[in-house]
């Protein structure tokens, strides 16, 4: 049995030396693939190989002091490899998706041995969307149980998870490989749910979240009749410009209707007046003299009597 068992370590540890690691980085990060050396000896070389075809893409001769890195032909390793004259490692810097695939580590010498490293690159994650679906908005008999469909989306994306949790219990999810995709996931929630309720994009390395809030996004759902607060506030603006209107064209009315009720009564007035002025005058017929010509009398002639004046001593 215990012979069993380190033919079982050995061969899995040829199986790491065959397969090598696997290493998952951020587009933009840095990653270094180490050679698991502390120090290279003169009499070893380290070469690292990338892709289907192996092209070389660094190589250290110990002995012959040559330490340098290729550009392919496509150059999309230039100024990005870093080499480690001490342990041979290789750092790649501000990678980018292109630069997904196997690394191939070769060290010759003594004893030869090599290794290969499987590299993922993700892109960064956009934050996911969530939208309200305001055409799918049904209403059940009972206005309590109202419903609202939402969706979550996001755009160019590849090799992610897309999922609605309920707290922290998945709902539904769904996933794609491709690269550049754009993904959708629909959701129907009660608006009177009380419940927290996330969408997550996510991806082996990271996770973007985000978290619904009902009272914005199902409005659309809460108002009588399928109708949504927006169009119950236009409906109230048209109601009260439409009385407002109403108000102004009566009260133009009335203040016309009273001028014109003052006007007939001033009218009636003056006739009234004129009609009692000529009820008082009494017209005549004017009649015309003829005026004789008198002669003037004669003054009369005045007599007068005087009367002895008698004077006393």
């Amino acid at each position: 049995m215990f012979h069993v068992f380190v033919l079982f370590c050995l061969c899995w540890c040829r199986l790491i030396g065959v397969f090598g690691d696997s290493v998952s980085v951020m587009e933009g990060d840095s990653v270094t693939l180490h050679t698991g050396l502390t120090e290279i000896r003169e009499d070893e070389d380290i070469l690292w190989k990338f892709g289907a075809n192996k092209s070389q893409i660094a190589k250290i001769k110990k002995k012959k002091q040559i330490f340098f890195t290729y550009n392919d032909t496509d150059e999309r390793f230039r100024d990005r490899l870093k080499l480690d004259d001490q342990t041979g490692s290789l750092t790649i810097t501000n990678i980018s998706t292109e630069h997904s695939g196997d690394y191939e580590l070769e060290i010759s010498g003594a004893k030869k041995s090599s290794k290969t490293f499987s590299v993922s690159v993700y892109a960064r994650l956009p934050v996911p969307v969530i939208s309200s679906n305001s055409s799918q908005c049904s209403s059940s008999s009972s206005s309590s149980e109202q419903n609202c469909s939402l969706v979550c989306s996001v755009v160019n994306v590849g090799h992610v998870t897309l999922s609605w949790y309920k707290g922290n219990s998945l709902l539904s999810s769904i996933s794609v490989s491709d690269l550049s995709i754009s993904l959708s996931l629909p959701l129907e929630v009660e608006y009177q749910d009380k419940n927290s309720y996330s969408c997550v994009l996510n991806n082996p390395i990271s996770n973007q979240t985000q978290h619904l809030d009902i009272t914005q996004l199902c409005h659309t759902c809460s108002a009588p009749d399928g109708a949504s607060p927006s169009h119950t506030v236009s409906l109230i603006v048209l109601i009260a410009a439409g009385s407002l209107l109403i108000i102004t064209l009566f009260g133009i009315f009335c203040i016309h209707r009273r001028n014109r009720k003052t006007d007939q009564e001033a009218v009636a007035v003056d006739n009234e007046a004129v009609q009692t002025r000529d009820e008082d005058i009494t017209y005549a017929d004017p009649v015309f003299y003829k005026r004789n010509k008198q002669k003037p009398k004669a003054a009369e002639e005045i007599h007068v009597e005087y009367a002895p004046i008698c004077i006393r001593r």
